[in-house]
């Protein structure tokens, strides 16, 4: 198999980064872990990707941790925005275009705005530089933290959610209008279905939540 992205970009951002002598931040993600547990995984759980992505993202992490480049690895997941392609834009673009959606409901994650997400990681990068008289050292930070909102859920019950919330927001919200593209949402039902059902093409962990610090912390 080819060196993919997600292990050869970090790996030379993390050589430079030692070259130069500046720490990496460095987001990697839930799926590295089988899913296999029924309570959230530990930063010292031992990995084990069920897919090509979780393994490249895997051995991201371990390129950035053998380069000896001071570095931060937060592990999220389920990432979702107001722009860009995510769960959350999916959800109201196919609500614009069927009556019913067939979500998966045995998959368990922990829903993450990219916006709490970037404002909590500049909270914890301020606390660490702040608790050192030297510019920049993190060498007493180094290591994998996992970063996602607070509680747990699954696909169908967070698109159902995200139905309620689109229902209840104002028409004239921008992002909103973006992600219909000014049509109206016509999804009248959203119903389970299994993850064999949907047929996804790569296996995911049916269990993936990771507790999260408290500087970390926001509602899913």
């Amino acid at each position: 198999m080819r060196s993919p992205v997600n292990a050869e970009g970090p790996q030379l951002l993390a050589l430079e980064a030692k070259k130069i002598g500046v720490p990496l931040i460095h987001f990697s993600t839930d799926y590295v872990f089988d899913g296999s547990k029924n309570i959230p995984y530990v930063e010292s759980d031992s990995p084990n990707p069920l897919n090509a992505y979780g393994r490249t993202k895997l051995a991201g992490e371990e390129a950035i941790r053998n380069s000896g480049a001071d570095h931060l690895i937060f592990r999220t997941s389920w990432v979702y925005a107001t722009h860009g392609r995510n769960f959350l834009l999916t959800i109201l673009r196919l609500a614009t275009e069927r009556e019913e959606l067939k979500i998966v409901d045995d998959q368990t994650g922990a829903p993450t705005c990219a916006r709490d997400l970037a404002e909590s990681t500049v909270k914890v990068l301020a606390r660490a530089i702040g608790r050192t008289q030297e510019p920049i050292a993190f060498s007493n930070f180094n290591g994998i933290y996992h970063a996602t909102a607070a509680g747990h859920t699954t696909w169908y019950e967070f698109a159902k959610a995200i139905l309620e919330e689109a229902a209840r927001a104002p028409r004239n919200l921008s992002w909103l209008t973006a992600a219909t593209n000014g049509r109206p949402i016509i999804a009248k039902r959203v119903l389970p279905i299994s993850t064999r059902s949907f047929g996804l093409p790569a296996r995911r962990p049916a269990y993936s939540v990771l507790p999260t610090r408290a500087c970390f912390r926001s509602s899913a």
